[in-house]
This record gives structure tokens, C-alpha cells and sequence, in this order.
């Protein structure tokens, strides 16, 4: 096999937008627990190397594990039962700024509810997002009447912020799904 300079220098030109941009991680392919487990550690564990807040830690590390989460039971990906769910995931930090970015295959009937859920908790307060959490928890499951689901409650409350979504079609039944979530280090006193 000859090498393809080409390629190489696609390569490197990638690697460093993905180092000006602060991405220390992106992944396209199945996503299921052990991939999942798998990339919420390694993160941790580099965000514990750069002496990054435990609160900070532990927001980025659970809106990690919801994000993944979701797009592994959610994704249109799924050809049979019990196959794992599909999509592209990206987590970096910007400045002050971590942010992570899934993306997924969906049903484009699954659309106008999804966005109603985004908007229901992106428009909720915190208090209100702290008893739709609780709610949600009392309540197990959703009627058929909609509501935001558990995963987008708990990721908007870790964030603190809205939800970023869009819906890119990509064919007359799917679209791909694209959220992206923001969370703010938090600053220690020393800086």
C-alpha cells in the first residue's frame, strides 16, 4: 500500500482544528455501555489531570453518561432488537467552556415532539426543572401526552443552560438529530 500524502495532510490539518477548537474527543460509531463507561472515564480522568473543580467534574461527568445515554437508546440507527444505538459524539473546552456535542439518527415523526420536550425544558427555570426532575421520578414513566424526558431534565440541570439542538434531514423519513450542551468550569479562588 502506497502512502497517500494527500491523506496525511488531511489528517493533520483535522488534528489541528480539533486542537484550536478545544476537542479532546471524537467519536463516530455504536455506543453502548462499555463505550460508554469507557469514554466518562477517560474524560475524568482528565479533567481530574488539569486540576478541574470536582463540581465541574461531576457535571461534566454526568452530562456525559445522559448525553451518551440518550443517543444509545434513542438513535433510528437500530436495525433489530437489542442492537446498540449509533451516532457521533465530540466533548472539548473552549476558554472557560466545556461542551459536548452527540449526534444521532432519528424517525422524522419522532421530530415535533422531541423539539417540544427541548423547549419545555429550555424555557423551564431551575426551580421548574427541579420539579419536573422530581416529577419524573415519581412518576416513572410518560403518558403518551409528552413532556421532556428524565435524560433532557437532568443534562439542562447539570448545564445550567439551554439546550443547543438542530434537525439536519437527510432523507424523507430521517433527520439527524445534533444537541449540544454547554457547562462553565467553575473557577477556583486562586484564578
Amino acid at each position: 500500500m502506497k502512502l497517500d500524502v494527500s491523506f496525511i495532510k488531511l489528517v493533520l490539518n483535522l488534528y489541528d482544528e480539533m486542537r484550536v477548537n478545544g476537542i479532546s474527543l471524537v467519536y463516530l460509531g455504536e455506543f453502548n455501555h462499555q463505550i460508554t463507561k469507557m469514554f466518562t472515564n477517560m474524560q475524568e480522568e482528565e479533567l481530574t489531570r488539569k486540576d478541574e473543580e470536582r463540581q465541574t467534574v461531576r457535571r461534566v461527568y454526568h452530562t456525559m453518561v445522559e448525553t451518551l445515554q440518550n443517543m444509545n437508546k434513542h438513535s433510528d440507527e437500530l436495525m433489530e432488537p437489542g442492537q446498540v444505538g449509533s451516532g457521533f459524539f465530540v466533548i472539548g473546552k473552549k476558554e472557560n467552556t466545556y461542551y459536548i456535542i452527540t449526534s444521532n439518527k432519528i424517525d422524522n415523526n419522532k421530530i415535533e415532539g422531541l423539539k417540544a420536550a427541548l423547549e419545555e425544558v429550555n424555557t423551564a427555570s431551575p426551580g421548574e426543572l427541579k420539579q419536573m426532575f422530581k416529577k419524573q421520578i415519581k412518576e416513572g414513566s410518560l403518558s403518551d401526552k409528552g413532556g421532556a424526558g428524565l435524560g433532557l431534565i437532568d443534562i439542562a440541570r447539570k448545564s445550567g443552560y439551554p439546550l443547543d439542538y438542530q434537525f439536519l434531514p437527510l432523507d424523507a423519513t430521517h433527520s439527524f438529530f445534533i444537541l449540544k450542551v454547554e457547562i462553565h468550569a467553575k473557577k477556583s479562588e486562586a484564578e
